[in-house]
């Protein structure tokens, strides 16, 4: 992601003060929920604690979206804020440097986004919305911006290759998705970003940058008639366009692989995981709350003990669920010394299925489910941080109510729903392992 961050001194104070946002406004905030004339779906929570906004504009066209063009996405959404209308770079990054405003842009595997913190006096926040939505309607995808937003990217993805944990991530990715969308690394491949051209991001915007698939977030010091103003605002100017064909979905895993890729580094990297979950998996919060005590808890969990405490092999270890708008993944990972790969290896292979096996005990569930829940304000110190879960809820279309009902459904969990949702999820029969070092 990158930002164009220009901040006056007379501002500071403004943004500094973020961090006395109230905690508690996630538990009182009402997700207001509408649409745009155009069909844009906004979502909206007034704060009243500061005078600014986080605003958001997401579209379903993340690198799932770039079919044999890898990258493309990621280097559309990089081109948005390099001229738009008739202002260059410098114009657009003046225009945010003269209000105190942030403006972001960036890609992910589902989707493509802009983002905007502003202030609300209304002169300066007037003028941070336009230039936003010039640049979310009238980009200019000059040749010379694509020629230099693309040799950026080549260069990164060059770095990349340097990169043993970028290359696990890479081949773990592979060999969960196979031909699926989601196995696209989101910044695409030397060859495919090479061979991009202009025609192919206004192509790639002209299709998924429409009003019809796009969602508005707006978390902030704002009226609802200012939230719906401001939304149409932005959106009015996007062509109608369509939501695009749903995804197709993850295809099943039928046996276990092991791939390895020599690299001559003095760590190796140890990824083994499946697919995993969904955002709106009924399983998710068994799931999640389990994996807290498998490998998601840091400091407490089962993979740290056994792996750093007992035996010193790494210097940590841990397992996540990470959830897509189709099946995401489960994953498992340390790092370890060449030398001590397969030893470290093994137990982490042994701790997932005994702890598949075995379950959780209570006082292990109620420990996880206290640091959950009590970690759980500690998400939304800032308008940006509620933003973002904001986004979330819309983009997967998930409850409005999510956030104020997320620490019921955590203390809903049992053991007996742990040991279920992993015996049927975490097939061991299928796990995909991935190492990257050096072994000769």
């Amino acid at each position: 992601m990158r930002l164009i961050h220009f901040l006056k001194p007379k501002k500071v104070i403004f943004f500094v003060a973020v961090i006395l946002f109230n905690q508690n406004t996630w538990a009182a905030a009402t997700i207001e929920h509408w649409q745009t004339a155009k069909g844009s779906r906004v979502y909206f929570v007034p704060t009243d604690s500061l005078p600014m906004a986080d605003i958001q504009v997401v579209f379903d066209a993340g690198s799932a979206r770039d079919g044999t063009q890898f990258g493309l996405s990621a280097l559309t959404a990089g081109l948005l804020d390099t001229g738009a209308g008739k202002w260059n770079a410098e114009d657009i990054a003046q225009r945010f440097e003269s209000v105190g405003a942030n403006f972001g842009a960036s890609s992910s595997m589902d989707s493509a986004s802009v983002s905007l913190r502003t202030l609300t006096e209304k002169p300066l926040f007037d003028k941070a919305i336009d230039t936003m939505r010039v640049i979310l309607s009238e980009p200019r995808f000059a040749k010379a911006d694509f020629q230099r937003e693309k040799s950026r990217t080549l260069a990164g993805l060059k770095q990349r290759e340097e990169s043993p944990g970028e290359q696990a991530n890479l081949l773990f990715y592979k060999a969960i998705y196979g031909d699926h969308p989601y196995a696209h690394p989101t910044s695409g491949n030397l060859d495919t970003v090479e061979k991009l051209t202009v025609k192919d991001s206004e192509k790639f915007y002209k299709t998924y940058y429409t009003a019809s698939n796009a969602i508005v977030v707006i978390v902030g010091n704002l009226s609802k008639a200012q939230a719906e103003q401001t939304a149409e605002n932005l959106v009015s100017a996007l062509p109608q366009g369509q939501k695009p064909s749903p995804l197709p979905d993850v295809p099943a895993l039928t046996h276990a692989t092991t791939q390895h890729i020599e690299f001559p580094s003095t760590q190796t990297h140890v990824l083994v995981g499946l697919k995993g979950t969904y955002r709106k998996d009924p399983d998710y919060f068994s799931l999640y709350v389990g994996n807290h005590i498998l490998g998601g808890g840091s400091l407490v969990s089962k993979l740290f003990d056994e792996v750093r405490e007992k035996r010193g092999l790494a210097y940590s270890a841990s397992s996540a669920f990470v959830p897509f708008l189709k099946e995401g993944v489960f994953v498992a990972s340390l790092q370890t010394r060449n030398d001590q790969t397969q030893q470290a290896l093994a137990v982490l292979n042994q701790t997932v299925a005994d702890f598949i096996e075995k379950g959780v005990s209570e006082t292990e569930l109620t420990a996880a489910k206290n640091n959950i829940v009590g970690g759980f304000p500690m998400r939304f110190d800032t308008n940006k941080e509620l933003a973002n879960y904001v986004t979330m809820i819309g983009f997967y279309e998930m409850p409005l109510d999510y956030l104020d009902t997320f620490q019921d459904n955590i203390q809903k969990v049992t053991a007996a729903d742990i040991a279920d949702a992993f015996k049927r999820r975490v097939n061991l029969a299928n796990l995909q392992t991935v190492t990257v070092g050096k072994t000769k």
